[in-house]
């Protein structure tokens, strides 16, 4: 199930009491949900994990689709026995066979390296053919920013789901009233209000963490 924008919009003008959207245009509101979109991806990859086969290009050197910011695993050949695929350490690798970049292509993988500090890059032992290799990955991916409406417009006029899973709809309120009371601080009571909701949008975070791994599957 998917969240529409526009409720969540709706649900901050309420709660800031500026139904019109005088004080805080409507426009500057969807930016912040879009902010606040690409920050819960910050704290929790996981939140936009995406499960896809991707066609490898021919070597070792192999990146994650283009909308995605980091790669989480990968899990099997897609191609011919789809055979696992297991992560290994390159630094054995480059000791043992310092040429094995080099090797002939093949179609079904055994092995893969990646390196947190290059999160879109990762490389495949052997080298993938130039036709043929495939695999299914598990990535993280960017969400998709909601289009801002016209100057003047109301809550009603933001069109479009949000990216997120719909758990995250009172996170992505709290961002959005977090920022907006930011821009307002000079008023009695806003820099507090700005802090409570950025404390709750961080605290939500951390514990639906804690759900999520509680009830996960165990060996």
């Amino acid at each position: 199930m998917t969240i529409a924008a526009q409720s969540i919009i709706r649900r901050v003008v309420e709660t800031m009491q500026d139904n019109t959207s005088v004080r805080w245009p409507v426009a500057e509101l969807v930016r912040y949900l879009n902010d606040g979109q690409r920050e819960v991806v910050l704290y929790r990859p996981d939140s936009m994990v995406t499960n896809a086969t991707v066609a490898l290009v021919a070597g070792a050197k192999q990146a994650v689709p283009t909308n995605g910011s980091k790669l989480i695993d990968v899990i099997r050949n897609t191609a011919g026995t789809k055979r696992s695929v297991r992560m290994t350490v390159r630094n054995i690798l480059d000791t043992q066979s310092p040429n094995w970049y080099n090797l002939t292509g093949v179609t079904e993988i055994l092995h893969y390296m990646y390196d947190a500090r290059d999160p879109k890059v990762f490389y495949v032992y052997p080298p993938a053919a130039s036709t043929g290799a495939s695999v299914e990955i598990v990535y993280s991916a960017y969400p998709t920013d909601i289009t801002e409406p016209a100057d003047g417009a109301v809550y009603s006029a933001v069109t479009g789901n949000i990216s997120l899973p719909d758990i995250y709809g009172n996170v992505l309120a709290d961002y959005i009233l977090y920022r907006a009371y930011t821009k307002d601080s000079e008023y009695a009571g806003n820099a507090q209000r700005a802090q409570a909701h950025y404390a709750a949008f961080q605290a939500a975070l951390t514990t639906e963490m804690a759900g999520t791994t509680g009830v996960a599957p165990k060996i």
